[in-house]
């Protein structure tokens, strides 16, 4: 039986120091806020909004919301965007996307200013998880598998890691990540032949291919650690699971993040906590 990795109780972990750092900077004149930029009433924006807003509670951060109406022409999304990264009483900017098919989506990312993009999503803090400086902030689901790792004792240095998938929002980012750290890694893609005979061989699996229960107990091996960072529905059993067949690996494995309860549990602790990261290089 493998250890379950519970996101839990690495956010419990991460909210506490949170919750330190933002009273000292509170004690210093700095109150660390969040801009939730929203454009319409996406389901899914409003969830994670309310997941955000509840996190960023708990810890003590000021929350603003900006809500523009689906119809929004470009013309005025560009100048709220361009009023918000010039507020400097707004340390972190979360904009949702994608946008409305009337506004440019790229444009936008590349607008959103550096040093108040918490989630990672621009061209420049991408650019900072390449090269390994603090130009912005990695994307937060790739910080929360990295966060897992640390919390359990789990060693990087030296071991060999696979992942599987190449995005921008952790596929290529956490193989990065992971380099950083010095591990020996090979990102697997949908053209990389043979998946697991190269998956097998890693110390740490990260399942980041976006596919249901695609990743099987053929993939891993007994000594194994998988992070399993898929979101996906779930016909059967009527909710949300993993790209990694949990009831098959489970029992195979040295450690495996469970699906819900795992990784997403993780990540709107480090979206509040690059809030916080910006709010302390503003105030130097």
């Amino acid at each position: 039986m493998a250890k379950i990795l519970r996101g839990k109780e690495v956010a419990d972990a991460l909210t506490a120091q949170m919750q330190k750092d933002t009273q000292a900077l509170k004690e210093a004149g700095i109150t660390p806020t969040l801009c939730i930029f929203r454009v319409g009433e996406r389901p899914d924006d409003l969830a994670y909004e309310r997941g955000a807003t509840k996190r960023a509670e708990t810890v003590g951060i000021a929350v603003k919301k900006v809500v523009l109406p689906g119809d929004v022409t470009q013309e005025v999304f560009d100048r709220t965007l361009r009023d918000l990264n010039e507020d400097d009483s707004i340390h972190g900017i979360l904009l949702f996307r994608p946008l409305p098919g009337q506004l440019d989506n790229e444009k936008a990312r590349q607008m959103l200013n550096p040093a108040k993009d918490i989630d990672g999503c621009t061209d420049l803090s991408l650019a900072g998880v390449f090269t390994n400086t603090k130009t912005g902030f990695p994307p937060c689901t790739a910080q929360a598998a990295m966060e897992i790792l640390h919390h359990f004792d789990i060693p990087v240095k030296g071991k060999k890691a696979a992942v599987i998938g190449r995005s921008l929002v952790i596929g290529r980012p956490v193989g990065m990540m992971l380099m950083h750290e010095n591990a020996t890694v090979v990102n697997c893609h949908t053209r990389t032949v043979d998946v697991p005979s190269i998956t097998r061989q890693a110390d740490i699996l990260i399942a980041a291919s976006g596919q249901l229960h695609s990743v099987t107990k053929e993939y891993t091996n007994p000594g194994q650690v998988v992070i399993d960072v898929g979101i996906n529905w779930d016909a059967e059993k009527g909710g949300i699971s993993g790209d990694v067949a949990f009831e098959d690996v489970e029992p195979f494995v040295q450690a495996i993040t469970p699906v819900p309860g795992g990784v997403g549990s993780v990540t709107s602790c480090v979206l509040i906590g690059h809030v916080i990261e910006a709010a302390k290089r503003q105030g130097r």
